[in-house]
Parts: structure tokens; C-alpha cells; sequence
């Protein structure tokens, strides 16, 4: 069982104040999801999460098992269960798919894992219909939006992290790969106790990715929280009726 725990969190870009204490808590099993409208500081939750380089943490704390994660290298916040699916899934040119999952591998002390990296590639690639063909390119390198979310979800399922920040899966996707990653993120919960944070604009991730809890993010601050049915007030309403909260 573990547990992220975001308490009170304020953090800035520059002189610019983006997040106003965030609070959130996500355990193994879980899926939340965090919605809110452009600029509202959802992107920029799940980089210091992550510790990316150019934003300044002014108070609060970001615990994974009760260990502060602020202040730890962003790879080492990698190596003890922390996960980010990014929004824009960077090109590595030069580097193979199988060479990063082997040194993430390592990493994490699977080296067990390293031997039977071929045929777990292949097996997960299979489950979300990500072409086995692009298994040998260099990361990402001439994939198209739909494939590299595949490929980022394909990585998740290889390093069976113990909390994933998932940025805009949706974005850049067509229904059916939608359905493929969104699913397979549901399966890792059930089957790895996979805790998620979700980040989305759109409920319609919503509708594969079944969150038991909702947050309402809107100027850097957590306005609402519910459950499922918060999404469907969103679809009817949109994010006005959350502005002024």
C-alpha cells in the first residue's frame, strides 16, 4: 500500500504565484481526477510532483510513503514509485525504447525483469495495440500523438510504478487508442494496485478511466471535490459555475 500526499502545496514560475495550497491525497487502487480550465495550474501540479526544473516550491510538502519527495532528484522520485505520463512525450533520437526501460529497470532493482524486457515489451504492446514494429525505434522518434501516448503507456505498464501522474492522456488521441490506454491505466490499478492522479480537461477520459474521487482545480486551488458524478455537472455546466467558489 502507498500513499501520496500533496499537503498544502503553493508553488511559482518566476515571479508568478501558479499554485495557492494544494491538497490531495491518493492511495494504491485509486484513480482522482483533477479538472479545471486552461491556466487553472494542473500542468504545472504534476511537474512539481516530479521535481522539473524551473519551478520554485514556496511552502508545503509532497510526501510518498511519508517521505518527502522535495528536494529529491527528479529520477530518484522516479526510482521509489512515482510516474509521470507527460502530455508531450519527448523524442529521444538515439535511444531505443528497450535500452531505457533496461536502465529504469536496473534502477529500480528488477534486474531479473532486464532478461524477459523483449517479451514483456511484446506482450503489452499486444494489449494496447501499439505496433510492434515501433518497439525498435528510438523513443518516440516519428511517432504520431496517438502512438506516443501508447508508448508512454506501454512504459507504465513495464515499470509498474506505485503512483502515476497522468498529464492530458487524452490529448492528441483518437477514441479507440483513448480506450486502449485508458483502460489498460483501470487494469494496473486492479492488478498492481496502481494509484493515479488524472489530469484532464475533458470528461470523456472519464468515461474509460473511472475516477472514485474529483477536484475541481481553478486558479491554483482545489474549489470542489466529489465524486464521479462532479465530471457530469462539468459536461452540463462547464467551469463557470466553479469560477467564483
Amino acid at each position: 500500500m502507498s500513499t501520496l500526499q500533496i499537503i498544502d502545496l503553493h508553488a511559482s514560475v518566476g515571479d508568478k504565484q501558479i499554485l495557492h495550497g494544494v491538497n490531495l491525497t491518493v492511495s494504491s487502487g485509486e484513480v482522482h481526477a483533477v479538472m479545471g480550465p486552461n491556466g487553472a495550474g494542473k500542468s504545472t501540479l504534476s511537474a512539481v510532483v516530479m521535481g522539473k526544473p524551473g519551478y520554485n516550491v514556496t511552502a508545503g510538502s509532497i510526501l510518498l510513503d511519508g517521505r518527502e519527495m522535495l528536494g529529491v532528484p527528479t529520477w530518484q522520485r522516479a526510482a521509489v514509485g512515482l510516474h509521470l505520463v507527460m502530455q508531450y512525450p519527448t523524442e529521444v533520437p538515439g535511444v531505443l525504447l528497450n535500452d531505457v526501460l533496461s536502465e529504469a529497470l536496473k534502477g529500480r532493482g528488477r534486474d531479473g525483469d532486464v532478461g524477459r524486457l523483449d517479451t514483456l515489451l511484446r506482450t503489452e504492446a499486444a494489449r494496447i495495440h501499439f505496433d510492434e514494429k515501433l518497439l525498435d525505434r528510438p523513443l518516440n522518434v516519428d511517432l504520431s500523438g496517438g502512438e506516443k501516448k501508447r508508448n508512454e503507456t506501454l512504459q507504465l505498464s513495464i515499470l509498474k510504478p506505485t503512483i502515476a501522474i497522468l498529464d492530458e492522456l487524452d490529448s492528441g488521441l483518437d477514441v479507440d487508442a483513448l480506450r486502449d490506454c485508458a483502460r489498460r491505466v483501470m487494469d494496473a490499478t486492479r492488478e498492481d494496485g496502481l494509484g493515479a492522479l488524472v489530469i484532464t480537461h475533458y470528461s470523456r477520459l472519464l468515461e474509460e478511466l473511472k475516477p472514485g474521487r474529483v477536484h475541481i482545480l481553478v486558479k491554483g486551488r482545489i474549489v470542489e471535490t466529489g465524486g464521479p458524478e462532479l465530471a457530469d455537472v462539468l459536461e452540463r455546466d462547464g467551469y463557470e459555475a466553479f469560477k467564483n467558489t
